[in-house]
């Protein structure tokens, strides 16, 4: 069976509902699976936990599920670039999960590795650690993290085969790989898709065995969510 789908609508086809947990990949604006976010906006689907290491920004990546009411818990590291998330957060109608960012990665790669907790130092004698079990190793007081299992897994990628076998580039190599296995169902979105032999194996990233659904991905302007310049310096003549 093919895993290469027209749209990102049709690759989402049959797999959403209302109240799942969709993990998604990216960092803000970067590597972001825009389309597939897009796609999940026009389901109409609601009462989604979304786990991101952010929630995008206003109107763009992740924001736009926040815009159409379809989030209700979101589990995510820095959420500081979107004021309707803070909005919707102050106002009760946003349950928030924050998660140090380490702990986030490693959650999730414990939910694609089969680990359902594990400890760690971080956020010990923090709000994170309240109401979770604590243990001591040589001396050490350590909280548990539970794994993280989506539902849906929804992924950016650069590059892809036709088996789904994904190589990511630059800032997209950031919460992708983790997200792609920590997914009951992956999908994934890719720039460049080739024929299965056409990619050096030392360079895949996610084995194909992690993605079920596969799509091109649409051209379009990479967005960030802030731009820092500096003045050019002038060129200076060198008297002769």
């Amino acid at each position: 069976m093919t895993k290469i789908h027209s749209s990102a609508a049709q690759a989402l086809a049959g797999v959403m509902h209302d109240g799942m947990t969709l993990a998604v990949g990216g960092f803000g604006l970067s590597g972001i699976p825009a389309d597939l976010i897009e796609a999940v906006r026009d389901s109409g689907v609601t009462g989604l936990t979304v786990v991101s290491n952010n929630m995008g920004v206003d109107g763009k990546g992740l924001g736009v599920l926040l815009e159409a009411g379809q989030v209700t818990k979101v589990i995510a590291s820095y959420v500081g670039e979107n004021k309707l998330f803070a909005e919707q957060y102050l106002a009760g109608k946003l349950d928030v999960e924050f998660t140090p960012q380490g702990t986030l990665a490693e959650r999730l790669r414990a939910g694609g590795s089969g680990i359902p907790a594990f400890y760690t130092k971080t956020g010990v004698g923090t709000l994170v650690a309240e109401g979770k079990v604590h243990a001591e190793f040589d001396g050490e007081l350590y909280v548990q993290e539970r794994a993280i299992i989506a539902d849906v897994s929804l992924v950016h990628a650069h590059t892809a085969d036709t088996d789904g076998n994904l190589i990511y580039r630059y800032t997209a190599r950031n919460f992708n790989p983790v997200i792609a296995t920590a997914g009951r169902m992956t999908i994934a979105e890719a720039e460049v898709i080739v024929e299965p032999g056409s990619l050096d194996a030392n360079n895949v990233v996610t084995p194909g065995v992690y993605v079920q659904r596969l799509v091109q991905a649409t051209a379009r302007v990479k967005d960030i969510e802030q731009r820092t310049v500096r003045p050019r310096n002038e060129a200076v003549t060198v008297p002769a």
